[in-house]
Formats: C-alpha cells, sequence, structure tokens
C-alpha cells in the first residue's frame, strides 16, 4: 500500500506527464513550507546580495586608490580571510557549543556597522587604503563566527528529512545573488559613486537581523536542542588527527586548499582582466562576477540532481576546472572571456559540492561541525596566503598570467591526488573516530559498541576501532537514507532535489 505523503512530495504516477514535472518542482522547493526557513531564506538572499555589491564595489574601490595596483587587490582579499586561516576550527567549536541565532544577531549586527564605514568615508572624501584595509580584517574576523554557526543554523529551520533541501536551496541564493549583485552594482558606481554600494550592504544586514528576531529555531523533529554544548579540550586538535588518519577526509580538504586558494582568485583576475587587459567602462566592471555566476548556479543545479559520482570524480573534476580555466585566460576578447567563464563556474561548482558531499557524508556526527569548519578553512582561509602571489603575478607579469597560475596548479593538483590513490595501498589501523568521541556519542545516548556487537571493555576508552567502525557505519547509513541529523551537519548539496534518498557516493 502506498504511504500518504504530502501534496508538494508526492510523486506522480508513470504517463501522468506535466503533473510529474511540477511534483518535482514543488520536491525542490519543499524546504520553503516551514517558516523559520523561508525567514532566514529572505534574510540571506538580500544579505548575499549586499555582499556581492559591497565586494565589487571594495575592488573597484581599492583599484582606484591604489592606481591599479593588482597587489592591493591581492591583501584586501588576503585581509578579509586571514582571519579564517588563523582561527578558523575554534569558530567551529564555537558553534557546537553557542546558541548558533545568538551568534548570528551579534555577528550580522557588528557587519552591519563595520559595513557603513567605508561608504560614509567615501561619501566625504577622507576614504583611504589603510581604512579599506582595516574593514576588511574586521570583516574577515566575524566571519570566523559567522560562517560555522550559519552553517548549524540551517539545521535548526527544518526536519532532519528536509535538511539537504534545505542547503541545495541556500547554495541556490547564493549564487543568484551572485549573479544579480555584480549586475547591479557596475551601473550603481556608474550613476551614483562607490559609496550607496556600501549603504546597501549595510541595509542587509538589517534584513537579517529582523528575520532573526522573528525566528523560532530549534525544530521539534530535530534530535539535538540549540542550546550550549560542554567545552573540551583539545578538540579542534582532536578533529585535524582524525582527517589524517582518513585518507576518503584528507584528499577533498586538500584538493579544495588548492584549488580555493590558486584557481579561485577570481574577484582579483576577473577585474584586473576587465579592466587592464579588456578596458571595460565601469557599466560592465562586474559581468565577469555575474558570468561566473551564472555558470555556478548551473553546475549547483546539476550537482543537486545528481544521485551518484564515481571513481574518481572530485579528482576529474578540479583537473577540469583547472584546464577551463587556462583556457578562458587565453580568451581573445571580453566577450569570449565572459562566454568562458560560465563552464568555468560550472564545473568549479560540481567539483565544490562534491568535496563538501564527500566530507558530510564521510564525517562523522561527533566532530562534523569542526570537519566542516576545516572545509570553510580550506575553501576560505587558505586564500591570505595565495591571493597576494596571484594579484603580484597579475601586476608583474600579466593578468592572464595569473588566472593561468591558478588554472595550472588546481590540474596538477588533481593529478597529484589521482597518483596518490592508484598508489598500493597499506593495510590502516587508524580508528573510524576520534578516540575520545565515545563521551560524546554516550551524551546522545548513542554507543559505538552497540552495532558492533559486544567488545572487550580492555579495547580503550573510545571503545576501540572494532567497536566504532558499527557506530559509524550506522550513522553513515542513517544520513544516507534519512538526510544529516544533528545541527551542526550542514547538508549533502550533491544529493537528489528530494533530498531523503539515493545518497552520494564520492571517492577522491
Amino acid at each position: 500500500m502506498r504511504p500518504n505523503t504530502p501534496p508538494d512530495e508526492d510523486t506522480a504516477r508513470p504517463g501522468a506527464g506535466p503533473p510529474a514535472r511540477d511534483a518535482g518542482n514543488r520536491r525542490v522547493l519543499r524546504s520553503l513550507r516551514h517558516r523559520e526557513f523561508r525567514l532566514l531564506t529572505t534574510g540571506q538572499l538580500a544579505s548575499h546580495t549586499g555582499t556581492w555589491i559591497q565586494k565589487v564595489a571594495q575592488t573597484w574601490l581599492v583599484l582606484d586608490l591604489s592606481h591599479g595596483d593588482g597587489t592591493a587587490v591581492g591583501i584586501i582579499t588576503a585581509l578579509q580571510f586571514l582571519p579564517l586561516l588563523l582561527f578558523g576550527p575554534w569558530g567551529g567549536a564555537l558553534a557546537d557549543r553557542c546558541p548558533q541565532r545568538r551568534i548570528l544577531l551579534v555577528t550580522q549586527s557588528v557587519l552591519c556597522l563595520v559595513s557603513l564605514l567605508p561608504g560614509v568615508l567615501a561619501l566625504t572624501g577622507t576614504v583611504s587604503l589603510g581604512a579599506v584595509y582595516g574593514v576588511a580584517l574586521a570583516m574577515g574576523l566575524t566571519l570566523v563566527a559567522e560562517k560555522p554557526a550559519l552553517q548549524a543554523f540551517i539545521a535548526q529551520t527544518v526536519p532532519a528529512a528536509d535538511l539537504p533541501n534545505a542547503v541545495a536551496l541556500d547554495t541556490a541564493v547564493f549564487n543568484l545573488a551572485r549573479i544579480a549583485g555584480p549586475a547591479m552594482t557596475g551601473p550603481l558606481i556608474a550613476g551614483l559613486g562607490v559609496a550607496p554600494a556600501f549603504f546597501l550592504n549595510s541595509f542587509s544586514y538589517l534584513i537579517v537581523l529582523g528575520a532573526l528576531l522573528q525566528m523560532k529555531p530549534g525544530h521539534p523533529s530535530r534530535g539535538r536542542n540549540s542550546g550550549p554544548g560542554r567545552r573540551r579540550k583539545g578538540q579542534v586538535l582532536e578533529a585535524l588527527r582524525h582527517v589524517r588518519a582518513r585518507a576518503d577526509l584528507g584528499a577533498p580538504l586538500v584538493l579544495v586548499g588548492v584549488v580555493a586558494g590558486f584557481g579561485m582568485n577570481f574577484q582579483i583576475t576577473t577585474a584586473l582582466m576587465a579592466r587592464d587587459v579588456f578596458h571595460t567602462p565601469p557599466g560592465v566592471f562586474g559581468l565577469g562576477s555575474t558570468a561566473f555566476a551564472v555558470g555556478a548556479v548551473t553546475g549547483s543545479v546539476a550537482a543537486a540532481r545528481r544521485g551518484h559520482w564515481g571513481r574518481g570524480y572530485l579528482a576529474g573534476t578540479a583537473f577540469g576546472f583547472g584546464v577551463l580555466e587556462v583556457l578562458t585566460s587565453g580568451m581573445p576578447s571580453h566577450a569570449a572571456f565572459l562566454l568562458m567563464l560560465v563552464p568555468t563556474g560550472a564545473v568549479l561548482m560540481l567539483f565544490m559540492t562534491a568535496a563538501k558531499s564527500q566530507l558530510q557524508l564521510g564525517a562523522d556526527d561527533a566532530i562534523r561541525g569542526r570537519i566542516m569548519s576545516l572545509y570553510t578553512l580550506a575553501s576560505l582561509g587558505t586564500t591570505p596566503l595565495t591571493a597576494p602571489l596571484i594579484g603580484w603575478i597579475c601586476s608583474t607579469v600579466h593578468p592572464r598570467a595569473g588566472l593561468a597560475a591558478g588554472g595550472l596548479a588546481s590540474a596538477l593538483a588533481a593529478v597529484a591526488v589521482t597518483a596518490h590513490r592508484l598508489r598500493p595501498k597499506r593495510p590502516s589501523t587508524a580508528p573510524s573516530m576520534p578516540p575520545d568521541s565515545d563521551e560524546t556519542l554516550n551524551h546522545r545516548g548513542t554507543t559505538a559498541r552497540s552495532s558492533g556487537g559486544q567488545r572487550k571493555q580492555d579495547q580503550g576508552r573510545g571503545g576501540g576501532a572494532g567497536g566504532s567502525a558499527g557506530g559509524f557505519q550506522g550513522e553513515a547509513d542513517r544520513a544516507g537514507s534519512g538526510g544529516v541529523a544533528g545541527e551542526e551537519h550542514g547538508a549533502v548539496v550533491g544529493q537528489e532535489p528530494g533530498g531523503t534518498h539515493g545518497a552520494v557516493v564520492v571517492e577522491p
């Protein structure tokens, strides 16, 4: 007998035609049924759009103040992401211990005030390069707490079964804002100057704050509440040791670190290509980011509809992105350059989604928040180390060389990871869970020994590798069949849009 399902989750029978497509569309948007997620999505749409407006305006302002110095653009980018490199994992631990909504209320208030400053200085004619550097650093420090808290907070707005769909919609909103924001910024700067762009971003945080104040997070179907967790020493080192012992977690983090650090400096390379190579006017200055975002939206939709990723997919998409970026650097005209940015953005999103999905499926629940903070560190925190170098290459050699260098580094990293995977493997004795995570699992009412049978008591505090493996497998099975549980989980963006079946399998 077919179980009853809500109308927006119903599956059309064979031969139903257009209703089947309508049912599929309803499944894609099903997380919007929940009031808290609708409020969060509204705020995030405004916030992401404002952020992209400020990014483009900030790049234009830095280029104007530095007389077209690409190194200055690299420095401003590095300052914004340097705090994530230094303190990123501790931000994940903070999000696991404190109520996420409280963290977001504080961080959004700070970002609202900080983003006002460059607009006021630009309007009064007192803006300086040092002031813009200071604003970028202050925003970067705030993002250390904001990024992991937001990822954990999404899980409080929907039931566990809808979590993958919610994160997929959040990703789509981000990429749509990536299109709208830069497209709006060029005409805004050309018509009113750079100051209104910063004011709009500051106003967008007020929308987020209004949405957060109306929300009552903590969905009744969630297994954990949103209260503060217990602090323990060595939580960050515990996560690092766990990743080191797990190749299926280490490989995507290494690839993401190289691809993001060297290949994803488009805020530098597209700006310099537009200004110094193609000599575009301000009205079309942001079209490079818009073209890239169109590809990102396409790639995120394709990733969300994909149910299985085979062996070598992760390295293959990283290699494909690197090749496309090298080809993009050689385009002879601005129109051809914009056209090539579309597939480049699409393949990059396929890679990033696959990497995040592999980490989500492979990480144990006890340290999932810290594992995903390492993903944030790899995807954003490596920029301070590499952005000045890419900017220097663009300024001293050529903007095309800086873009090509990022693509070449990405492709070589993919080749290196593939070669490492194909090496003969030694027998592994690493535990599938961190040694001291048994206490955390017991706190949740889950014992790692329960699914692995009775184990000897003398196997150690963590239950030993054999005892832990059964518990971890049970958690992984639940993540694959019913969505990811726990507020720090994030979601598997690469699942089917329905999100409750067909777990993604990704191998490096």
